[in-house]
């Protein structure tokens, strides 16, 4: 599975006005229900309930909050960009810039984790990290995220 096959380059946005983990996930669930024309308050709900688990705050900045949304046919990605790093209660206790959130289908398990297996990798290359953080420009932030990985060790 590529990053293209589920982020649309509508779904990539740059926030300069989240300020929370909430207004984060209000800010992606609003993308989602634009990429899908669900509603975004149970999308919001989705995202919310997976997140009372446990922080989905992986470290380095970063974040991947996700969900099960019973409505979606197919997993969607969101990538959000803060301006301003916010507390996401993260791993290593240091606030996120970099967000990719996915939602699947409540039956999508194998498609989930592929998803999830993906955004990780790239997410875990350090030089995409430092290219995401180098630029403001949706677009720009689009290619960095599609390109293949092995493309962007080369480069």
């Amino acid at each position: 599975m590529e990053l293209a096959d589920i982020l649309s380059e509508d779904c990539v946005v740059v926030s300069t006005d989240a300020s929370s983990k909430n207004d984060v996930l209000k800010t992606l669930a609003e993308r989602a229900a634009a990429a899908t024309g669900f509603e975004a308050a149970p999308i919001f709900e989705a995202l919310s309930d997976r997140e009372a688990l446990g922080s989905t705050g992986l470290g380095n900045g970063i974040a991947v909050p996700h969900g099960k949304f019973a409505p979606l046919k197919r997993v969607v990605a969101v990538f959000l960009k803060l301006a301003t790093p916010v507390d996401f209660e993260a791993v290593d206790d240091h606030p996120v810039d970099v967000v990719m959130m996915l939602l699947a289908p409540v039956g999508a398990g194998a498609d989930h984790l592929k998803a999830l297996a993906r955004v990780a990798r790239i997410l875990r290359t350090d030089s995409i990290v430092e290219a995401l953080r180098g630029t403001n420009d949706p677009s720009r932030l689009y290619s960095i995220l599609t390109r293949p990985i092995e493309a962007t060790k080369a480069a």
